[in-house]
């Protein structure tokens, strides 16, 4: 039976990082990348920004080339997932049937776009924007002629589509569940802001819109109806409405979890020499007030590969690592520092007119997080008053013209 080290199941952000800092850390083992792709690990934010809009082709958008791999002696097992986990054994199998052995198995397999129940969700033309397919698929459309456009999601997915669906100069409708959009992420001021930024641009925003059913035309969608009745036409649909992580063998082989595998401060599932990164892991986040949560974002995969590696190579560092996060929308860069979770109170620096500002969370008086529109200056300082655990006077804060820096 074949053999590695370390497996490493997934080939986005988390598991390529987790090669790289296994190799950088001084590993002389085998290593092997399952990814189901058949792609080269690359970078998912892009899809959504500047791989759909045609800016910046796959070949960019490489987390490495192909002989940087080959020249590290990591082994590709491109186009096949695990499909299940002997923990007894420390074998994995295959989709195509083929079983491993493995030393430490790194889980880093993200999560699957969460799709709708309703009638008609199986109708072409309903898309989703996680993976490179995903994506080529929209381009096809949208280059076919595709014009009327409805976004399902008010996150981050869902506002970077439809940034995106309007310079393809298409009639876009953004339909949310929620009262205001970002409501999950962000405050009510950051919320108003983007909305009126999409209006602006042409898009029909609409929260507290629940999605029906998709109507169609033969097998292709041709329509999106609301609870209400009302039947949005469509000529392409896009749903950003969150992942579910791609957890089921970890949790079937015995893992630990249920919205997401738990982990510890260094990453090791409850099963002997399994670990988790990235999306699926669930971990306790001193960010969060030690709650348990998920972070999606590349910043929080590269951190855990790295807590991972050092651990397997008898290191044991253990993940702190600060979360930060960015979203392009038109022109307009978010930089986000900290987790706003459970604040109670937000202070706007500057106005949102300007089209740069900031938005800073306290809780009980203490800097927990910033978003930052256009306004690089204060994310890199009001990321400093997040880690100082600052206090700071709220009037001079709201002042624009005081630096954050000064509040330290």
């Amino acid at each position: 039976m074949e053999h590695a080290d370390v497996i490493i199941v997934g080939s986005g952000h988390g598991g390529a990082s987790a090669a790289i800092a296994l190799r950088q850390q001084g590993f002389e083992g085998s290593v092997m990348m399952i990814g189901r792709e058949n792609n080269l690990p690359y970078e998912r934010p892009p899809l959504s920004k500047e791989y759909l809009a045609g800016t910046k082709p796959f070949e960019r958008i490489l987390i490495r080339p192909e002989a940087f791999w080959a020249e590290r002696n990591v082994t590709l097992r491109l186009g096949n997932a695990v499909s299940a986990i002997d923990p007894m054994t420390k074998t994995v199998t295959l989709t195509d049937k083929s079983e491993v052995r493995y030393g430490s198995l790194i889980w880093s397999a993200g999560g699957n776009p969460r799709r709708m129940s309703c009638a008609g969700c199986d109708l072409e033309g309903i898309h989703t924007v996680r993976d490179l397919a995903d994506a080529d698929r929209m381009m096809a459309e949208l280059e076919g002629g595709s014009r009327r456009a409805v976004v399902v999601g008010g996150g981050y997915i869902g506002l970077e589509a439809a940034a995106v669906l309007t310079k393809f100069e298409c009639q876009v409708t953004l339909l949310e569940a929620q009262d205001r959009v970002l409501s999950r992420v962000a405050g009510e001021e950051l919320s108003a802001f983007y909305e009126a930024e999409h209006s602006a641009h042409g898009a029909d925003v609409r929260t507290g819109a629940n999605v029906e059913a998709f109507e169609g035309e033969g097998v292709k969608v041709s329509g999106v109806k609301l609870a209400s009745g009302e039947v949005i036409p469509a000529d392409i649909v896009v749903v950003g409405i969150g992942i579910v992580p791609a957890i089921g063998p970890l949790i079937a082989a015995g893992a630990a979890g249920a919205n997401g595998v738990e982990v510890d401060e260094y990453c090791l599932t409850s099963l002997e020499d399994v670990y988790a990164i990235g999306d699926c892991a669930a971990h306790a986040n001193p960010y969060a007030g030690g709650a348990v949560i998920r972070l999606e974002s590349v910043q929080n995969a590269n951190d855990m590969a790295k807590v991972a590696a050092s651990t397997i190579m008898g290191e044991g560092e253990p993940y702190s690592a600060f979360p930060w996060f960015w979203s392009n929308q038109y022109d307009l860069k978010l930089q986000t520092a900290g987790l706003s979770l459970d604040y109670d109170k937000a202070v706007t620096r500057g106005d949102p007119a300007s089209r740069s500002f900031s938005v800073v969370y306290l809780k009980e008086g203490r800097v927990i997080a910033v978003d930052c529109v256009n306004s690089v200056k204060d994310y890199v300082q009001g990321r400093k008053l997040i880690e100082a655990r600052a206090e700071p006077d709220t009037e001079l804060l709201a002042d624009a013209e005081t630096p954050l820096k000064e509040l330290l």
